[in-house]
This record gives C-alpha cells, structure tokens and sequence, in this order.
C-alpha cells in the first residue's frame, strides 16, 4: 500500500473532539504513516503535546506562536511557550515515539490586517532564533508577507536548520525566493486540487519533487472531491494523486518521495 505523512494537520482542535480516533484510523487505513500537530497558541501547545502523548510513534508536535494570534501580550505567550519547548526537549529526550519535530506554526500573515505588523516580525524573528538555537526545523505560515519573511530569513540564512513553508499557493518567482533558502521545502496541500490553482503547472517548472511535501491543514483546505467539508489526514491521498498527475510521475514515486524528504527534514 502506498503510505504517506501529513507534515500538517491539527488533529489537537475542536473539530475532532467527537471523532479523534476514527479520523486516525480512518487516515492509517489510507496510507498514513505519521501525523504532525502544529500548535497556534500556548493554549493549544498543550492540547497538541496532550494528543501526541495519545498516538506515540504516529503524532507528533510542533510548538509555536502562529502569526494570527500576535497581539498587545506577545511576549508574554512567547516566554511561556519556550518553556514549554524548553521542558519538551529536556523531559523527551532522542529518542523517543512523539519527540518535539519543530518550531511551528510560525511565520507572517498581513491578510487581515497590519494592526500587529511590528509584533508579527518580532515574535517570528525570535522564532527564527529558537530554531537554530534548538536545531528544530521551522514550520512557516505566509500570507501576504513573504518579502517582510525573506528580510528576516536571509538575516539567518547560513545558520537555519530547514524546515517546511507551509500551503504554498504562489508563482514561480515566489517558488524560486523561498527555495533559495537549503534544507526548506513546500508544504502542499489541498489548494492543488482546486479547479482554479495554478500549482499543477507552476509545481513542475520550478520546484524539484525532493522539495515537496504534502500536508493537509486539516480541518481546513479540504481536497476535491471533499471541498467544503471538514478535512482530514486520509485525504491526503487526493493531493497525492494531483501531485502525481502534475509531475507525470508514478504515485508510488511521489509517496516514496516526499516521505523521504519529510524525514530529511525533520528527523535527519
């Protein structure tokens, strides 16, 4: 059977509360090898370490400060969430079944306002430095933001660990500037499916299949067919597929692929 890993889903929200483990199932039954949790907020970092600690050696945490939750108190969340990557690294040491996989879910995001602008660069630069002081690799949220993001990463660039730029959606050019930087490669997901995405063709014409891995951002971003419903880690097998149908490569390539390039990532 084929199998996969969904570098991005979070499985620690409301969303699942009824369902958890049938989603699991239902996602093991369709490939899955492994699950990886970002959390948003201190609030969630505990939730994603709680539901890791229930699926060892399938789910695994990602802690961080998500740029849509900076406000007036970011220095105060971020204090508290490096003690809890802090006490992560100390009480689960190498190696272990859900070992802390990265700093994420991070980064920038202008979409919905400015409001927080300074705050944003600020708790994502120090994010930065959390990676390469722990070695974890970054998982980067960008909306409407990448230049202000490539500023602060070129700042870091000989000295970053890697890590995933997270529902990539752009151009070539956009392609190009964030694959500059080694060891980052593309998080994608369901917008590849869509009947209006331009990814099945930018993909091919710049981005190496070794640069790409698949996520789902689940409960949101559902695949077609399952648009507009609740998406979860099983439907990482649509995005496979249109991935594969891109590259006009076997899906068995592309599963072997870029699970091999999610390991480079994030356990090499």
């Amino acid at each position: 059977m084929i199998s996969f890993i969904d570098t991005h889903c979070h499985l620690d929200g409301e969303e699942f509360a009824e369902d958890r483990q049938q989603v699991i199932q239902r996602a093991r039954e369709a490939g899955a090898e492994a699950i990886f949790i970002p959390a948003i907020d201190l609030k969630s970092c505990h939730s994603v370490l709680d539901t890791c600690a229930q699926y060892p050696s399938f789910c695994y945490p990602m802690l961080g400060l998500h740029p849509e939750e900076v406000r007036s108190d970011w220095r105060q969340q971020l204090d508290n969430i490096r003690d809890c990557i802090d006490k992560s690294l100390t009480s689960h040491p190498l190696p272990l079944t859900s070992k802390l996989l990265a700093i994420g879910e991070v980064g920038l995001d202008f979409y919905w306002s400015r409001e927080f602008e300074q705050e944003q660069l600020l708790a994502f630069e120090e994010q930065v430095r959390w990676s390469i002081e722990t070695r974890l690799p970054l998982m980067i949220h960008c909306r409407k933001a990448q230049n202000e993001l490539i500023n602060i990463l070129k700042r870091y660039k000989e000295d970053l660990p890697g890590g995933v730029f997270h529902c990539f959606t752009g151009n070539e050019i956009e392609a190009r500037e964030l694959l500059q930087f080694e060891n980052f490669v593309l998080g994608i997901g369901g917008v590849l499916t869509f009947k209006k995405s331009h990814l099945p063709e930018v993909l091919p014409s710049v981005v190496p299949i070794d640069r790409v891995v698949l996520e789902t951002d689940a409960p949101y971003m559902a695949p077609v067919p399952h648009r507009g419903k609740r998406n979860e880690p099983a439907f990482v097998k649509q995005v496979l597929q249109k991935l594969a149908e891109a590259y006009n490569l076997p899906e068995e390539e592309v599963a072997r692929t870029t699970t091999d390039t999610t390991k480079r990532v994030f356990f090499c």
